[in-house]
């Protein structure tokens, strides 16, 4: 039976629960960061506190095309990543395992943190980063920068444009970014929000002159419920 083509990646309504504020994690550790606006933050804690993080559709029990990406891009276990929109996705857990020394993992949602936090063992050496990516002013610079389905959901210029001045801040001279979006032909929503779609060409773009081109690829992704998203991952580095 064929696998139907994703046009949407919202499997179904949800009850949006109110913003969770950055000191009600717990015991997790938080850099300071600006939030999101109250509509955004609600949209994102609403969905990590009323699903388990395996019942969302960007949803991958292991992230073997990212590490592959990451590690054909040169990242070694001594060198920094920080993972943008990581929420529950169980990267972190794979660079811990491989001995990445210097993780990070930044998302708008502290409920999606909070649910990879609790995976990990109490002193998992990674740096919890609550804020929006498009807010948000790194304190350092990082070898790689990966992003698996987060940029595509900023569809102003002027959310984009912050997104980009915020790598430009966050990524050494040299340090490479694996961005994974939505394909021309993939979702054209996702968790009922529009996204941007992209390939190569339109990305680098958006992106401008302070970064080129590595590499890309297609990737049809399978969400728990068996439909199929288009999705594109390039790979840059800044110059």
């Amino acid at each position: 039976m064929a696998i139907p083509k994703a046009r949407s990646c919202h499997r179904r309504s949800i009850d949006v629960s109110p913003a969770t504020r950055d000191n009600d994690v717990g015991r997790m550790p938080l850099e300071d960061g600006k939030m999101a606006s109250h509509e955004q933050q609600s949209h994102w804690q609403g969905v990590y506190t009323s699903k388990a993080d395996t019942d969302v559709s960007w949803y991958e029990e292991k992230p073997d095309l990212s590490l592959a990406l990451l590690r054909e891009a040169g990242l070694s276990p001594n060198m920094s990543v920080i993972d943008i929109g990581g929420g529950a996705s169980r990267l972190v857990d794979a660079l811990l395992l491989l001995d990445q020394a210097h993780v990070t993992v930044l998302d708008l949602s502290a409920a999606a943190l909070e649910t990879a936090r609790k995976r990990l063992e109490d002193d998992a050496p990674v740096n919890w980063v609550v804020a929006d990516v498009t807010n948000w002013k790194p304190d350092r610079q990082y070898d790689f920068w990966h992003d698996r389905a987060a940029f595509h959901f900023l569809t102003s210029e002027t959310d984009q444009q912050a997104y980009v001045h915020a790598l430009e801040d966050g990524l050494k001279s040299g340090g490479k970014a694996v961005i994974g979006t939505f394909a021309l032909d993939g979702p054209e929503k996702c968790s009922g929000l529009p996204v941007a779609r992209y390939d190569a060409e339109r990305l680098l773009a958006t992106l401008g002159s302070h970064f080129r081109f590595v590499q890309s690829l297609r990737h049809e992704h399978v969400t728990p419920w068996g439909a199929v998203q288009n999705f594109q991952f390039t790979t840059v580095v800044k110059v």
